[in-house]
């Protein structure tokens, strides 16, 4: 649900929820991988369609196998999302393979590189004396 009313985020929130639980317990397809996390689903207003954007941990080929297990378990997931929430209608579920994480530990991984190359000037005494700079209030 797009816009910024309350309802339309409870909603999409729920769902997420749901398929995530039904991802992890309930399905049994030896294609999806065991990393699989969803990361964001949008309800349209009416409540007719569902993307669901998932992540895999692994490489691209697990991502995909991962994507079409889903997508061919999209009816029963369906199906069990509509027994456990109570909403006028249940979406049709279209999952998309989304890399934004895989995105975010490359940029750290990069970031801790660079950091990591300024923080080798620095010495083990530099920041030992640093540290003796606290006063002593006891006396």
């Amino acid at each position: 649900m797009r816009g910024s009313s309350h309802r339309g985020a409870r909603v999409n929130s729920d769902v997420q929820r749901v398929i995530s639980h039904i991802i992890e317990f309930e399905l049994k397809d030896p294609r999806i991988s065991s990393f699989v996390s969803v990361v964001k689903c949008d309800v349209t207003n009416d409540l007719k369609e569902c993307k669901c954007y998932i992540s895999v941990l692994g490489s691209n080929d697990d991502g995909e196998s991962s994507l079409k297990g889903l997508n061919s378990a999209s009816g029963f997931i369906r199906k069990r999302l509509a027994e456990s929430l109570n909403l006028r209608y249940t979406p049709t579920i279209e999952f998309k393979l989304d890399k934004s994480i895989e995105y975010g530990i490359m940029m750290s991984q990069k970031i801790d590189e660079v950091m990591g190359n300024n923080t080798d000037d620095a010495t083990d005494e530099d920041i030992e004396d640093d540290t003796d700079d606290t006063v002593d209030t006891e006396e």
